[in-house]
């Protein structure tokens, strides 16, 4: 079942649109042509949780673990407008977080005003949501990317990612091709974000074929960065377990091999034994946006549970749309933190996180 309506009203006269404000900042056409020469964005990207609510319960997802204390909801317009200062000094948007962001009733206008701030705008959905007047609406907004989750090739590798059946991914990634087709339009690119879980690496082995039926041109293979549980480890791979990670990287070697011959790219990242002194979510020129707007560093370390745990302890240095966003950034905590990690001086949410171990191929 799907959430129930935004609270949040629906814009009127009487209540000015907060997207529509922000986008009254939209650069003219003489300034747009010179910021191309002159780009100044120091910000890679900035990942925005526009809900938490989520139709799935995927068996490793803290959503599903923490149901009693999930804080599902979704972000205010107020809030996603405030960010324009920041979308000003970055170079994309990619609207997913800790739920399901094709819920969000106004997630198309946040695609616009991204845009309007000269952002490329991708996100990351697991399809549900996904019908042809939809996929049309996605087809004309100009997102660039989308990216569907799996973490199998067929009904049953695909288990682990319960009230999603893998028959309506491949239903929703048929609609965006075919509204692709009807309105002549080359984007949104349709990637796969693909979850090797250990012990279900065989599935992936089927990644060529799947992108070739597909028609997927990219593919990009992630394991399980955060076990809620403990018994959820076994389906991580966690740096010193050499083997399991030497089987897993022949068997992506390989895929990625079949891949490329049929002119598609299989792009994975598996960690080693040793920290490489950089983390793959490049903090030092991205950072992460909550639904409240908070702004932490990453998704990782900010988890909407209304209980603390071990999994949910967020390191937040401003939040919109109290404050701003561009000023946040620099805020000399905040570069403290990203220097220190860049620095290998990991801040202590840092010192175990498997993006400190892992590259990507």
């Amino acid at each position: 079942m799907f959430p129930p309506p935004s609270p949040q009203r629906t814009p009127t006269t009487q209540a000015p649109d907060p997207l529509a404000e922000a986008a009254r900042q939209r650069p003219g056409w003489w300034r747009r042509l010179r910021e191309r020469w002159t780009d100044d964005r120091p910000l890679q990207h900035i990942q925005v949780e526009v809900t938490s609510h989520c139709p799935g319960a995927c068996c490793y997802c803290p959503r599903a673990v923490h149901a009693d204390t999930w804080r599902a909801r979704h972000m205010a317009d107020s809030t996603f407008a405030a960010l324009w200062p920041l979308m000003r000094r970055s170079r994309r948007v990619h609207l997913q977080g800790w739920g399901e962001p094709l819920l969000h009733p106004r997630f198309l206008d946040y695609v616009a005003l991204a845009r309007d701030a000269g952002c490329a705008v991708s996100s990351t959905t697991c399809g549900l949501r996904m019908d042809e007047a939809l996929a049309g609406d996605i087809v004309r907004g100009g997102m660039d990317i989308l990216a569907f989750s799996l973490a199998g090739t067929d009904e049953a590798g695909n288990a682990a990612r319960r009230h999603v059946p893998f028959a309506r991914v491949a239903q929703a990634v048929a609609c965006v091709r075919t509204a692709k087709r009807r309105l002549r339009r080359d984007t949104p690119h349709i990637h796969l974000a693909y979850l090797l879980l250990a012990g279900n690496e065989e599935s992936a082995r089927r990644l060529p074929e799947l992108m070739r039926e597909w028609d997927v041109p990219v593919c990009v293979v992630s394991t399980l960065d955060m076990p809620v549980l403990p018994e959820h480890r076994r389906l991580a791979f966690a740096p010193e377990e050499g083997e399991k990670i030497a089987a897993a990287r022949a068997l992506l070697e390989e895929a990625a091999a079949r891949a490329a011959a049929d002119g598609r790219r299989i792009r994975y990242g598996l960690p080693q034994a040793h920290p490489i002194h950089a983390c793959r979510e490049d903090i030092d020129k991205s950072c992460y946006v909550d639904a409240d707007g908070n702004i932490s560093p990453c998704i990782y370390v900010n988890v909407p549970c209304a209980q603390p745990s071990a999994t949910a302890s967020p390191w937040v240095f401003g939040r919109l749309p109290h404050d701003d966003p561009l000023e946040v950034w620099r805020r000399p905590e905040f570069v403290d933190f990203r220097g220190d990690l860049s620095h290998d001086v990991p801040p202590p949410p840092c010192l175990r996180c498997p993006k400190r171990y892992e590259s990507f191929v």
